[in-house]
């Protein structure tokens, strides 16, 4: 999946995520598209939780070794 822009949030525990991504997707317009990849494991039910209370679009997300990607649409 295309990504406007890429968050970097491996090694960083709740609540770090959703800060860091809050804090990118200030920087995107509506439409773009934020890729984000952590390791925290509770960052699947937060980020999801989080785009649905802030009028944003969930797309898609994948499990690989440990490490979980992220795309979010901006609402």
């Amino acid at each position: 999946m295309n990504a406007d822009k890429v968050l970097d949030a491996k090694g960083l525990a709740c609540p770090m995520p959703i800060i860091k991504t809050k804090k990118a997707m200030n920087d995107l317009e509506p439409g773009q598209v934020l890729e984000v990849l952590t390791s925290d494991k509770g960052a699947k039910n937060d980020l999801t939780a989080w785009a649905k209370s802030t009028g944003h679009e969930m797309l898609d997300h994948k499990e690989e070794s440990d490490i979980f990607t992220f795309w979010i649409k901006k609402g």
